[in-house]
């Protein structure tokens, strides 16, 4: 599946200055006030099936939501063997001012799950940019008996940041999972990124800063 979406005020940034960012380059407290523009290049995997994942962009700079409304896992019962585990791979092409460059500085995660005693679930995420080697993979587990709201966050210290390369158009992929194991009981055990309205926002909140020579 492949869409672009045009958003104004906005949130990730990549972009300019021929120069790759470097760790002293300075910081901004405030987000780029112009817009940014995401193009969703792919959105591919079990959890997230053709017309059921949605970006936007807050209006200040400082995160971008992904919107789920099909994104379940489950195990036990009668479910089907392959039901356990389910992801996405969003594939996102980031275009921000020029002379700045961006961060994933935390991600938050929302969903629900009912776990048999027993039962265990996981959410799991991992981010990169194309072509590079640096891949960060985040693990939030739940065990069961669970009948409740799950949220999980995930956070970098500023000094951990990978942050886009300024000058080269990078396409920046976030993979997610959730992953049920059945309880002893054999009943069904589920986990979604989704609400009792059919839908979850997925928020990842951006850290800013200059390329150098801007």
């Amino acid at each position: 599946m492949a869409r672009g979406l045009l958003l104004s005020g906005a949130v990730a940034a990549l972009l300019t200055s021929a120069i790759p960012a470097h760790a002293d380059s300075p910081v901004v407290t405030d987000p780029p006030p112009d817009k940014i523009v995401i193009d969703v290049a792919t959105v591919n995997g079990s959890g997230c099936p053709q017309g059921t994942a949605a970006v936007a962009v807050s209006p200040d700079n400082t995160a971008f939501t992904v919107t789920y409304s099909d994104y379940l896992a489950q195990a036990g019962g009668n479910s089907d063997p392959t039901a356990f585990r389910k992801n996405c791979q969003l594939n996102l092409i980031v275009h921000v001012p020029q002379g700045f460059t961006y961060a994933i500085a935390s991600a938050d995660y929302r969903g629900f799950a009912s776990l048999q005693s027993g039962a265990s679930g996981t959410q799991r995420a991992s981010y990169y940019f194309q072509g590079s080697s640096n891949t960060a993979f985040k693990n939030h587990p739940f065990n069961g008996p669970y009948n409740d709201d799950w949220q999980a966050t995930d956070s970098t210290d500023w000094a951990q940041l990978v942050w886009a390369p300024c000058g080269v158009l990078r396409n920046f992929n976030i993979n997610t999972e959730l992953r049920v194991t059945p309880g002893s009981s054999g009943k069904v055990s589920f986990m979604t990124m989704d609400s009792t309205d059919g839908d979850i926002s997925t928020v990842y909140h951006m850290a800013w800063k200059q390329c150098p020579g801007s």
